[in-house]
């Protein structure tokens, strides 16, 4: 079951901590659906007043997408 902080873009249960996360962090998100993780990732930052910026991005040879907190 998820909690409202947490995303599953492919199905699977990925748990951030959130809370440390400051201005200017970033955070990779080893996905294939990276629409889903951008759209849920957006969903908890409106609930957190946060701004965001994603990138789909390939790292380490995997896909996925990197979120920064803007705000």
């Amino acid at each position: 079951m998820l909690k409202i902080d947490d995303i599953d873009p492919d199905g699977v249960k990925i748990i951030i901590n959130w809370d440390n996360m400051v201005i200017g962090a970033s955070v990779f998100i080893a996905c294939i659906n990276t629409r889903k993780a951008v759209t849920q990732c957006t969903a908890i930052f409106t609930v957190k007043k946060w701004t965001l910026k994603s990138r789909v991005i390939i790292q380490d040879g995997k896909l996925g997408v990197r979120i920064w907190r803007t705000l």
